[in-house]
Protein backbone atom coordinates (compact mmCIF):
# COMPACT_ATOMS: atom_id res chain seq x y z
CA UNK A 1 0.00 0.00 0.00
CA UNK A 2 1.49 3.31 -1.01
CA UNK A 3 2.26 5.95 1.63
CA UNK A 4 0.56 8.57 -0.47
CA UNK A 5 -2.75 8.30 -2.28
CA UNK A 6 -3.76 10.46 -5.23
CA UNK A 7 -7.04 11.52 -3.62
CA UNK A 8 -7.99 13.88 -6.44
CA UNK A 9 -7.71 11.10 -9.04
CA UNK A 10 -9.68 8.63 -6.92
CA UNK A 11 -12.45 11.09 -6.06
CA UNK A 12 -12.63 12.28 -9.66
CA UNK A 13 -13.38 8.70 -10.73
CA UNK A 14 -16.29 8.39 -8.31
CA UNK A 15 -17.50 11.91 -9.04
CA UNK A 16 -17.82 11.11 -12.76
CA UNK A 17 -19.38 7.68 -12.24
CA UNK A 18 -20.65 7.13 -8.65
CA UNK A 19 -22.07 3.69 -9.38
CA UNK A 20 -21.27 0.04 -8.94
CA UNK A 21 -22.13 -2.28 -11.82
CA UNK A 22 -23.41 -5.61 -10.53
CA UNK A 23 -23.42 -8.46 -13.04
CA UNK A 24 -26.17 -11.05 -12.50
CA UNK A 25 -25.58 -14.51 -13.93
CA UNK A 26 -27.67 -17.65 -14.36
CA UNK A 27 -27.71 -19.60 -11.11
CA UNK A 28 -28.19 -22.93 -12.90
CA UNK A 29 -28.74 -24.35 -16.36
CA UNK A 30 -32.22 -23.87 -17.79
CA UNK A 31 -34.54 -21.77 -19.92
CA UNK A 32 -34.58 -18.06 -19.07
CA UNK A 33 -37.61 -15.75 -18.93
CA UNK A 34 -36.88 -12.18 -17.90
CA UNK A 35 -39.12 -10.30 -15.46
CA UNK A 36 -37.52 -6.87 -16.00
CA UNK A 37 -36.52 -4.63 -18.90
CA UNK A 38 -33.59 -2.29 -19.49
CA UNK A 39 -34.14 0.76 -17.28
CA UNK A 40 -36.34 -1.08 -14.76
CA UNK A 41 -35.85 -0.03 -11.14
CA UNK A 42 -35.10 -2.91 -8.79
CA UNK A 43 -34.90 -3.28 -5.02
CA UNK A 44 -32.86 -5.66 -2.91
CA UNK A 45 -34.05 -7.91 -0.10
CA UNK A 46 -35.52 -5.81 2.71
CA UNK A 47 -37.42 -5.95 5.99
CA UNK A 48 -36.24 -6.20 9.59
CA UNK A 49 -35.41 -9.87 9.14
CA UNK A 50 -34.67 -9.60 5.40
CA UNK A 51 -37.91 -11.48 4.85
CA UNK A 52 -39.11 -9.37 1.92
CA UNK A 53 -37.61 -10.72 -1.33
CA UNK A 54 -35.98 -8.38 -3.83
CA UNK A 55 -37.48 -7.52 -7.22
CA UNK A 56 -37.85 -10.63 -9.45
CA UNK A 57 -35.21 -10.41 -12.21
CA UNK A 58 -35.78 -13.59 -14.17
CA UNK A 59 -37.17 -17.08 -13.97
CA UNK A 60 -35.00 -20.02 -14.96
CA UNK A 61 -36.65 -23.38 -15.63
CA UNK A 62 -34.91 -26.74 -15.52
CA UNK A 63 -36.78 -30.04 -15.84
CA UNK A 64 -40.11 -28.19 -15.56
CA UNK A 65 -39.03 -26.75 -12.24
CA UNK A 66 -39.03 -22.91 -12.41
CA UNK A 67 -36.85 -20.90 -10.05
CA UNK A 68 -37.21 -17.14 -9.61
CA UNK A 69 -34.03 -15.13 -9.06
CA UNK A 70 -34.48 -11.80 -7.24
CA UNK A 71 -32.33 -8.69 -6.97
CA UNK A 72 -29.69 -8.61 -4.22
CA UNK A 73 -28.95 -4.93 -4.74
CA UNK A 74 -31.01 -1.85 -5.52
CA UNK A 75 -30.62 0.27 -8.63
CA UNK A 76 -31.64 0.14 -12.27
CA UNK A 77 -31.12 -2.48 -14.98
CA UNK A 78 -28.45 -0.92 -17.20
CA UNK A 79 -28.16 -3.79 -19.68
CA UNK A 80 -30.00 -7.02 -20.35
CA UNK A 81 -29.34 -9.83 -22.81
CA UNK A 82 -32.79 -9.91 -24.37
CA UNK A 83 -31.55 -12.30 -27.09
CA UNK A 84 -31.51 -15.01 -24.39
CA UNK A 85 -35.24 -14.68 -23.62
CA UNK A 86 -36.75 -18.17 -23.84
CA UNK A 87 -33.36 -19.71 -24.55
CA UNK A 88 -31.44 -22.44 -22.74
CA UNK A 89 -28.39 -21.10 -20.88
CA UNK A 90 -25.59 -22.61 -18.87
CA UNK A 91 -24.99 -21.84 -15.20
CA UNK A 92 -22.82 -18.73 -14.89
CA UNK A 93 -24.03 -17.14 -18.14
CA UNK A 94 -24.17 -13.34 -17.80
CA UNK A 95 -27.81 -12.24 -18.08
CA UNK A 96 -28.06 -8.61 -16.96
CA UNK A 97 -26.29 -5.78 -15.17
CA UNK A 98 -27.68 -3.58 -12.39
CA UNK A 99 -26.34 -0.06 -11.98
CA UNK A 100 -26.26 0.52 -8.23
CA UNK A 101 -25.89 4.11 -6.90
CA UNK A 102 -23.09 4.14 -4.35
CA UNK A 103 -23.68 5.56 -0.89
CA UNK A 104 -20.98 7.33 1.10
CA UNK A 105 -20.13 4.22 3.11
CA UNK A 106 -19.89 2.14 -0.08
CA UNK A 107 -17.59 4.68 -1.74
CA UNK A 108 -15.29 4.55 1.29
CA UNK A 109 -15.31 0.73 1.32
CA UNK A 110 -14.65 0.62 -2.42
CA UNK A 111 -11.62 2.90 -2.05
CA UNK A 112 -10.38 0.97 0.97
CA UNK A 113 -10.47 -2.27 -1.02
CA UNK A 114 -7.85 -0.68 -3.28
CA UNK A 115 -5.46 -0.01 -0.39
CA UNK A 116 -6.16 -2.77 2.17
CA UNK A 117 -4.86 -6.32 1.87
CA UNK A 118 -7.97 -8.30 0.90
CA UNK A 119 -8.23 -11.91 2.11
CA UNK A 120 -10.72 -13.77 -0.15
CA UNK A 121 -13.00 -16.76 0.38
CA UNK A 122 -11.23 -19.94 -0.80
CA UNK A 123 -14.54 -21.61 -1.73
CA UNK A 124 -18.24 -20.85 -1.87
CA UNK A 125 -19.26 -21.58 1.70
CA UNK A 126 -20.46 -20.11 4.98
CA UNK A 127 -17.84 -18.50 7.18
CA UNK A 128 -17.45 -17.74 10.88
CA UNK A 129 -14.64 -16.29 12.96
CA UNK A 130 -12.91 -18.86 15.16
CA UNK A 131 -14.15 -18.79 18.77
CA UNK A 132 -10.96 -17.15 20.03
CA UNK A 133 -11.00 -14.44 17.36
CA UNK A 134 -14.75 -13.79 17.81
CA UNK A 135 -14.27 -13.42 21.57
CA UNK A 136 -11.41 -10.95 21.10
CA UNK A 137 -13.42 -8.94 18.55
CA UNK A 138 -16.40 -8.73 20.93
CA UNK A 139 -14.17 -7.53 23.78
CA UNK A 140 -11.93 -5.03 21.99
CA UNK A 141 -13.18 -4.65 18.41
CA UNK A 142 -11.63 -5.91 15.17
CA UNK A 143 -9.29 -2.91 14.79
CA UNK A 144 -7.58 -3.83 18.08
CA UNK A 145 -6.85 -7.34 16.81
CA UNK A 146 -3.44 -7.94 15.20
CA UNK A 147 -3.05 -10.97 12.93
CA UNK A 148 -0.22 -12.43 10.89
CA UNK A 149 0.25 -15.06 8.22
CA UNK A 150 -0.48 -18.56 9.53
CA UNK A 151 -3.04 -17.51 12.15
CA UNK A 152 -6.24 -19.55 12.32
CA UNK A 153 -8.86 -16.82 12.17
CA UNK A 154 -11.87 -18.13 10.26
CA UNK A 155 -13.89 -21.34 10.11
CA UNK A 156 -15.30 -22.45 6.74
CA UNK A 157 -18.56 -24.39 6.90
CA UNK A 158 -19.14 -26.48 3.78
CA UNK A 159 -21.36 -29.55 3.34
CA UNK A 160 -21.84 -29.85 7.12
CA UNK A 161 -18.08 -29.88 7.70
CA UNK A 162 -16.18 -27.15 9.52
CA UNK A 163 -12.63 -26.49 8.32
CA UNK A 164 -10.17 -23.96 9.78
CA UNK A 165 -8.95 -21.28 7.38
CA UNK A 166 -5.44 -19.97 8.00
CA UNK A 167 -4.70 -16.37 7.13
CA UNK A 168 -2.11 -15.77 4.42
CA UNK A 169 -1.12 -12.17 3.87
CA UNK A 170 0.61 -9.18 5.36
CA UNK A 171 0.55 -8.70 9.13
CA UNK A 172 -1.79 -6.03 10.47
CA UNK A 173 -5.16 -5.38 12.04
CA UNK A 174 -8.56 -6.42 10.73
CA UNK A 175 -9.89 -3.10 9.46
CA UNK A 176 -12.93 -4.27 7.46
CA UNK A 177 -15.16 -7.35 7.70
CA UNK A 178 -17.04 -8.18 4.50
CA UNK A 179 -18.91 -11.34 5.43
CA UNK A 180 -21.89 -12.08 7.67
CA UNK A 181 -21.48 -15.22 9.80
CA UNK A 182 -23.64 -18.04 8.47
CA UNK A 183 -24.36 -16.39 5.10
CA UNK A 184 -22.86 -18.00 1.99
CA UNK A 185 -19.96 -16.18 0.36
CA UNK A 186 -18.93 -16.84 -3.23
CA UNK A 187 -15.42 -18.07 -3.97
CA UNK A 188 -13.02 -15.17 -4.40
CA UNK A 189 -15.23 -12.64 -2.63
CA UNK A 190 -13.51 -10.68 0.17
CA UNK A 191 -13.78 -11.93 3.74
CA UNK A 192 -11.67 -9.33 5.55
CA UNK A 193 -9.51 -6.31 4.74
CA UNK A 194 -6.24 -6.05 6.68
CA UNK A 195 -4.23 -2.90 7.30
CA UNK A 196 -0.65 -2.73 8.54
CA UNK A 197 -0.64 -0.92 11.91
CA UNK A 198 1.56 1.91 10.64
CA UNK A 199 -0.86 2.55 7.77
CA UNK A 200 -3.90 3.23 9.97
CA UNK A 201 -3.39 7.03 9.85
CA UNK A 202 -3.49 6.86 6.03
CA UNK A 203 -6.72 4.87 6.13
CA UNK A 204 -8.26 7.44 8.46
CA UNK A 205 -7.15 10.19 6.09
CA UNK A 206 -8.97 8.45 3.22
CA UNK A 207 -12.19 8.17 5.26
CA UNK A 208 -12.01 11.79 6.43
CA UNK A 209 -11.34 13.09 2.90
CA UNK A 210 -14.23 11.16 1.34
CA UNK A 211 -16.65 12.30 4.04
CA UNK A 212 -15.55 15.91 3.60
CA UNK A 213 -15.86 15.78 -0.20
CA UNK A 214 -19.03 13.66 -0.40
CA UNK A 215 -21.48 16.48 -1.05
CA UNK A 216 -19.34 17.71 -3.94
CA UNK A 217 -18.89 14.27 -5.49
CA UNK A 218 -22.43 13.67 -6.72
CA UNK A 219 -25.52 15.57 -7.75
CA UNK A 220 -27.93 16.34 -4.88
CA UNK A 221 -30.48 13.60 -4.40
CA UNK A 222 -28.42 11.00 -6.26
CA UNK A 223 -27.88 8.77 -3.25
CA UNK A 224 -28.38 8.78 0.48
CA UNK A 225 -25.69 8.25 3.04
Amino acid sequence: MADEIDFDAILSKYRSDPYDYVVVCATQTGIVNFKVEEGSRVNSTSGQWLHIPGTPLFEITRERNPKTVTAQTNGAVSSIRTELEGQFVEAGEKLLTIRHPLKKKEVIESILKEVLFIFPAPERAKYFFSLDIQSRIEKKGAKALSIQSGDEIIIMSLMKRDTPVYYTGEAGVIHSIYFTPGISVNQGQPLIGVCASDKLPLIQKIITRVKADWDKMIEPGHAEE
